[in-house]
């Protein structure tokens, strides 16, 4: 009975770990919205550094500040509606609506 058990759950292990053949699909398209909607709020300190870097502190906490705020509201926004509409394949072929289609693709 043990090894029965096992070998499903082995089975079950590697028949999950499989892809197809396709770019996007309805299951990338769920976990891309709800991956959004939970990192959404990153986009503020993301922005923050990132503007920091390329001018100075001061452009960061100002200048990032709003991008951050505004690409959060972005990406949560195309989160909620990735999931919403996770089933139909709109945009065309389950295409990610934002670009880059997760915050950390960069």
């Amino acid at each position: 009975m043990k090894k029965g058990i096992i070998i499903a759950v082995a089975l079950l292990m590697v028949f999950s770990l499989t892809t197809t053949c396709f770019a996007q699909d309805m299951g990338k398209k769920l976990t891309r919205g709800l991956a959004n909607i939970l990192t959404g709020w990153v986009e503020i300190p993301k922005n923050i550094y990132d503007t920091s870097v390329e001018d100075n502190v001061l452009s960061g906490l100002t200048v990032g500040l709003v991008k951050g705020v505004g690409m959060a509201i972005v990406r949560t926004g195309a989160g909620v509606y990735e999931t919403v509409t996770f089933p139909f394949p709109i945009p065309e072929d389950f295409a990610p609506v934002l670009e880059p289609e997760f915050i950390f693709s960069e």
